[in-house]
């Protein structure tokens, strides 16, 4: 890290700040030789322009100057949420150590004394310029480890064949949806799927084609849902879905437009155009119900009855 820093100097800006002429020639004499890109600003309201233009990685800012002087300079950055994490080292001469506890107080990394002594002056400027490398780079690998550890908490919830909720997230949804039902006095209704004679589907064409069976009617079935809807894989070639807010006569209603959907869909495979149908069980919540798998055992029974009727049908129950 060390040697990278020293290789790209040219990257690093500094803002060198005092109401002296000579001090601000002996700056640049002594860092712009060295491979910085150096920046001066004579006044206090300077810098805060400045700092808007283009934000250094350092400021070596003068802590006695007329007008607004260094510690109102300072005062100000620390006020800004761009600017509050800028590392600051005040030039200072000796006699001004009241003034110096009152900067390291507010938050100033350093000071240099004057008059500058070139090998001091550099020291400490790359040391706070390393520092501050090390903490960019430290919370830039904080970001990009708590986005990873978003995507892994998203794919611990996802079926990986199909993109939806896993069994353990979709029954985590239900007994939030549950619980809200009962809080509220909403109706909330579960449907539960499978896909018809799938085994065959497998046996016939093998699991690549089944697998691509199972892909199209998770599509159908988030044609057939409102965005506010959840759908999920129950099990194997059953799939649930959940209703919020949805009562008995409608949830039947969106059971059979599934249903139909995926009855007239058509799959293309490299054999054959493949049908399916699925079976349907309906079920909405009752206030008798204490948890979530009372409904999804009636959602099963409903779905049992389906398919000892004769299949591609919905029961309701």
């Amino acid at each position: 890290m060390t040697d990278e820093l020293l290789t790209h100097l040219e990257d690093f800006l500094i803002l060198v700040v005092d109401d002296i002429p000579a001090n601000l020639k002996v700056m640049k004499e002594i860092l712009e030789p060295v491979g910085y890109s150096v920046t001066f600003a004579r006044s206090g309201d300077q810098v805060l322009e400045r700092v808007k233009l283009a934000k250094p990685d350092l400021i070596l800012l003068d802590l006695m100057m007329p007008e607004i002087d260094g510690l109102q300079v300072f005062e100000a950055l620390k006020a800004e949420p761009k600017t509050q994490d800028l590392p600051v080292i005040f030039l200072t001469a000796s006699q001004e150590e009241e003034h110096l506890i009152q900067a390291f107080e507010l938050g100033a990394v350093d000071y240099v004394t004057k008059p500058f002594r070139k090998p001091e002056l550099l020291a400490r400027v790359r040391t706070h310029l390393l520092l501050k490398y090390t903490v960019d780079k430290l919370r830039e690998t904080q970001i990009e480890l708590q986005e990873a550890l978003k995507a892994v908490e998203k794919l611990a919830r996802l079926d990986p064949l199909t993109g939806i909720l896993n069994r353990r997230a979709l029954m985590e949804i239900a007994d939030q949806e549950m619980n809200r039902a009962k809080r509220y006095g909403t109706p909330f209704s579960i449907l539960l799927l499978d896909v018809d004679h799938f085994k065959q589907v497998n046996d016939t064409y093998g699991h690549p084609v089944g697998d691509q069976a199972l892909c199209a009617v998770v599509e159908s079935i988030l044609n057939g849902i409102r965005q506010v809807d959840f759908v999920g894989r129950y099990g194997g070639e059953e799939f649930a879905v959940i209703l919020p807010e949805i009562s008995t006569d409608s949830a039947w209603k969106a059971a059979e437009r599934i249903r139909l959907q995926i009855e007239k869909m058509t799959i293309l495979t490299e054999q054959r155009e493949l049908k399916l149908t699925v079976s349907i069980g309906v079920t909405t919540y009752e206030r008798e119900d204490q948890i979530v798998d009372q409904l999804f055992k009636r959602a099963d029974q409903g779905l049992y009855q389906a398919k000892a009727e004769g299949r591609n049908q919905s029961c309701q129950v």
